[in-house]
Formats: structure tokens, sequence, C-alpha cells
């Protein structure tokens, strides 16, 4: 039983298995400006773009979809691309500043103990 040539390209478990090569010019880490990204930061773009004729086509749909506030997670879903090979996208658009992030673990408020327990208290009391 001999494969077809386009079924040589495709892993049952790991799926295409040149796209994401490709995507990322054989990189499988994102540029220093990506390292703090996690599943949950938020990205956005920014309303003006330099140079895209430099972008490859996922770049332009990553600013695309980035209109409003995603967080990386989301992107990866969008574009059905592995999560290391958006983040290394990410990392391009960070470092041009075509693209803006925020960690919102880092930025949410501290909540007040004493205020959880008075909630917590009157729950019980219902």
């Amino acid at each position: 039983m001999s494969q077809h040539s386009a079924d040589w390209w495709y892993d049952e478990a790991a799926g295409p298995l040149v796209r994401p090569y490709a995507m990322t010019s054989g990189r499988t880490r994102p540029k220093p400006a990506g390292d703090e990204l996690t599943l949950t930061t938020q990205v956005r773009a920014l309303r003006t773009t330099s140079d895209q004729a430099s972008l490859l086509v996922e770049h332009l749909e990553i600013i695309k979809l980035c209109r409003k506030p995603l967080s990386v997670a989301e992107v990866a879903a969008y574009l059905n691309a592995p999560l290391v090979v958006v983040k290394v996208l990410l990392s391009d658009l960070i470092q041009r500043g075509d693209v803006i992030t925020r960690d919102p673990s880092r930025t949410a408020v501290p909540m007040d103990l004493n205020l959880l327990q008075k909630v917590l208290d009157g729950v019980r009391a219902i």
C-alpha cells in the first residue's frame, strides 16, 4: 500500500508537518519581545502598522484578529496553529510595535481578604 505524496506531509498525531515550520521561518522560540507571553496574555493590534509588505499572511491575520483584545490562546485557535508558532509570530509583531500585550494576572488588583470574609459570612447567613 503506497502513501499519496500529500499524505506524506501529514502525521495523524502531529498534524501538518511543514506549514508551522514555514510560518516561522524555522524558528521554534519567540524573540525576546515574546518571552513573557502566556495563554491568557491579552493581545491588541495598534491602529497603524508599519511596512506591511514585510509581513507574512499570518502576521496580517493576527493584526486583523486583534483589532479587539484576544488572548494568545484565542489567537492560536482562530489561526488553527500551534501555540508555539503563534508565540513566534506575536513576538515578531511585538518587536515591530504592531501589537501590544497585557498580562491580566499582573494587572489585577489584589482582593481585600476582609471584604471576602464579610461576603462569605453574609452568604452563610442567608
